[in-house]
């Protein structure tokens, strides 16, 4: 289990110039001129060119990491890519060329999906409140798998998959009751929570049973998922052997043998220099090895292990670069102060550390920096004194307006949960591979506000 730093880091201007490589983009650098690079590119160019803030992805470093999963996990098609994290018609594409199967969760993920021709029969939709033509548009459009959230649902699939003249296969979700060490709003395992059928009461059984019943779909497996930034394979490891349990119910009382056990995604990432990131290939080994080995004690065929990971593709490619503007110094006492760096985003672009106090590494990309630490709070320009992308650090005291402060893996839930609070346009996204920048989603305008009003 990792631990989480939330002290400050930074402590001398020789610490605060170096790149952490297990947080940054495997393209990231500091060149020379103390200026940093991503993938040859100048962060400073960029946000000459495109303006700040904007994301910028290498996409070398999120190919690499489909492959690192993809050889972990015994072939790309048993990943599938958690599109919530971060979806744009190039990076549905990236996820294609690699082979690795792809997870939407909504109505809007799947149609952009479907827009950059991603194949349908690798798509595996997930929501726990899909809509008819929800459903409609999964079975019209051939998607390899919808997964079964509530009786409720299994009902609707039926009666749409009837009404369409096709045959659904399907997954059913199961809660469990597995407790990820995680914050409680990404844990997703327990029972007093919205998704999935529950495993200890005996209902996800039944609704086993409902789905081989069913004229038009066809159960194929069982899925779950125990939470968000999870560092070890215990939990997952402890979720398979309780899910397998169900697996050797239906098919001793069935006679069914379900091919596939979709075990979610939530591999953790190191967000700060003190985090230690994820080992994929030893995770990945320990739980096949607890499946195969449960499968055996249960008496049945092991099925293929499917997981779903998003953060662990996405985030670590991908940095923000933003602008400092005012730097004022506040009183916190008689006898100590914190300087306050403000910056031209914040909570819009970036809510995850208003909403769960999620910690990042942030830099100085345009030069060296030279000054004394001092106590720092890096904080967006939104009308919300929590509004605070880095809480308690200590920085140079010679960061001035103008700089460029870059953080580091952002490129998971940053982007997609970014709002247009105070009216805020979203930034600009680019990718950058061998010296090459390519635009991907241009920076939201005002104009672009004002065309939804009527």
């Amino acid at each position: 289990m990792t631990v989480f730093i939330s002290t400050p880091y930074a402590e001398d201007k020789g610490t605060f110039n170096d790149l952490p490589a297990h947080v940054w983009p495997r393209g990231a650098q500091r060149e020379e001129d103390g200026v940093i690079t991503i993938a040859g590119v100048p962060l400073p160019e960029i946000a000459e060119e495109y303006g700040t803030p904007v994301m910028v992805v290498d996409e070398d470093d999120f190919r690499s990491r489909c492959r690192d999963m993809a050889e972990a996990f015994r072939g790309p098609e048993n990943v599938h890519y958690a599109s919530k994290a971060f979806l744009t018609r190039r990076i549905a594409t990236w996820v294609d060329e690699e082979g690795l199967a792809l997870d939407v969760a909504s109505e809007n993920e799947l149609r952009i999906a479907l827009a950059a021709n991603f194949p349908p029969e690798r798509i595996t939709v997930h929501g726990n409140n899909k809509s008819d033509a929800f459903l409609r548009l999964c079975v019209e459009s051939g998607v390899g798998h919808v997964v079964i959230d509530s009786h409720q649902e299994l009902a609707q699939l039926e009666a749409v998959a009837g009404e369409v003249g096709r045959t659904q296969d399907v997954f059913i979700r199961v809660k469990p009751g597995v407790d990820a060490h995680t914050h409680e709003f990404i844990a997703t395992s327990h029972e007093d929570q919205k998704f999935g059928i529950s495993l200890a009461s005996g209902e996800a059984y039944k609704a086993a049973v409902a789905a081989i019943e069913a004229e038009h779909l066809e159960l194929t497996g069982l899925h779950c998922h125990v939470g968000s930034q999870v560092f070890d394979a215990d939990g997952f490891k402890l979720a398979a052997e309780r899910v397998l349990g169900l697996y050797a119910q239906i098919f001793r009382e069935r006679g069914v043998a379900l091919g596939y056990l979709d075990l979610g995604g939530g591999y953790g990432i190191a967000y700060m220099p003190g985090e230690e990131p994820l080992d994929v290939g030893l995770v990945a080994q320990d739980l096949l090895h607890a499946v195969q080995e449960t499968a055996d004690e249960l008496g049945i065929t092991a099925p293929t292990v499917v997981v779903e990971p998003g953060r662990a593709i996405a985030g670590p490619a991908a940095v923000t670069v933003y602008t400092a503007g005012v730097i004022k110094d506040v009183d916190t006492s008689y006898t100590t102060s914190r300087r306050y760096i403000a910056v031209d985003g914040g909570m819009s672009d970036n809510v995850r550390p208003s909403l769960y106090g999620a910690l990042y590494d942030a830099r100085v990309a345009n030069r060296f920096t030279e000054g004394q630490p001092t106590a720092t709070r890096l904080v967006g320009s939104h009308c919300e004194s929590g509004d605070i992308l880095i809480e308690d650090a200590k920085w140079p005291d010679d960061i001035a307006p103008g700089d460029l402060i870059v953080l580091a893996a952002t490129g998971a839930y940053c982007y997609p949960m970014a709002s247009n609070y105070n009216s805020f346009g979203r930034p600009a996204v680019v990718s950058v591979r061998a010296g090459r920048v390519t635009p991907m989603v241009r920076r939201e305008t005002v104009e672009d506000i004002l065309a939804r009003e009527y």
